[in-house]
């Protein structure tokens, strides 16, 4: 049986979940209502965090909320050509609840329906930076996939593949998609960390015995960094993707009663890497997880 991100934070009774706000233009004070995701924007300028009303956007030192419709977003991830995302449409909006599949071309200003609208809202969704590749852990049958399961996309939702799913650790908690080889996917469980190279058909553990909460790949591939929580608190680690590779700590400022629970890592600044946690707090490090600057801190962003 699958669980999404939900299950965890009903597991992790101490934490209160969540972020909000969207691309560019100074405004109001952001706040992080909700945080439903992390990524970098294609030229790597632009840090995006998804809520339950739009895009925030922190970029040269500043917060804003980004143009476009506030969705309440779930399963945020983004590509080298777009954004993808889930969840249920902007107030008053007259679309279809959930929204299904939905893809960005535009940096968030806009958005269009690839399928399942008013049938399936996928929190658990993960993207191919360079392919567009798009898979999603789905927890009930709908027009498009038989039975629960992993499935991708390689043709924007225009068809689907379920995922044998063989091997995997029981709770699934999260999923990331290699940048360059859509075959590759990692999955983030309560057991630890598993990678498949064959589509989610089999999964081989890379890391055991500890809660794995989120993972995502180095631009260049080369690397898995990964979230974990051991009951006092969250970390971070990294684990090459070749034979005999051992996991390495990545030093992450302290979070007591707290964990990471999204990673994103620039695509033009390999160097650089932000976290978000549970709390809705933000950093930022720009030398691989050495030093760590706060941009938000539980849900109040950094002016």
């Amino acid at each position: 049986m699958l669980h999404n991100r939900q299950a965890l934070h009903a597991w992790m009774l101490a934490f209160a979940l969540c972020v909000s706000a969207p691309p560019v233009l100074a405004g109001p004070i952001v706040t992080l209502a909700h945080v439903h995701g992390l990524a970098y924007s294609t030229d790597g300028k632009q840090l995006l965090v998804p809520g339950h009303d739009g895009l925030a956007v922190y970029t040269a030192g500043r917060w804003s909320q980004a143009r476009g419709p506030a969705y309440h977003f779930n399963g945020f991830s983004a590509t080298r050509d777009a954004l993808y995302s889930s969840g249920h449409p902007a107030p008053a909006a007259g679309l279809a609840d959930p929204v299904g599949l939905i893809k960005s071309s535009d940096g968030g200003k806009t958005w269009q329906s690839l399928g399942l609208a008013g049938e399936s809202d996928f929190h658990t969704l993960a993207t191919s930076f360079a392919t567009n590749a798009v898979y999603v852990a789905n927890r009930e049958a709908n027009s498009r996939m038989s039975q629960p399961g992993i499935y991708y996309t390689l043709t924007d939702g225009r068809t689907w593949q379920r995922g044998a799913d063989q091997g995997r650790g029981y709770m699934l908690h999260s999923l990331a998609v290699h940048p360059t080889d859509p075959a590759v996917v990692a999955a983030a469980t309560d057991v630890g960390l598993y990678l498949s190279r064959d589509s989610a058909d089999t999964f081989e553990p890379l890391v055991g015995d500890r809660v794995v909460i989120t993972a995502g790949f180095a631009p260049d591939g080369q690397h898995l960094w990964f979230s974990t929580y051991a009951g006092a608190g969250g970390a971070l680690a990294r684990i090459a993707l070749k034979a005999g590779a051992k996991a390495e700590d990545v030093t992450v400022p302290a979070l007591a009663d707290d964990a990471i629970a999204y990673i994103a890592l620039n695509p033009v600044r390999p160097a650089e890497i932000a976290i978000a946690t549970f709390k809705r707090s933000v950093f930022v490090s720009k030398d691989r997880g050495r030093t760590w600057a706060q941009i938000a801190q539980e849900g109040a962003a950094n002016r």
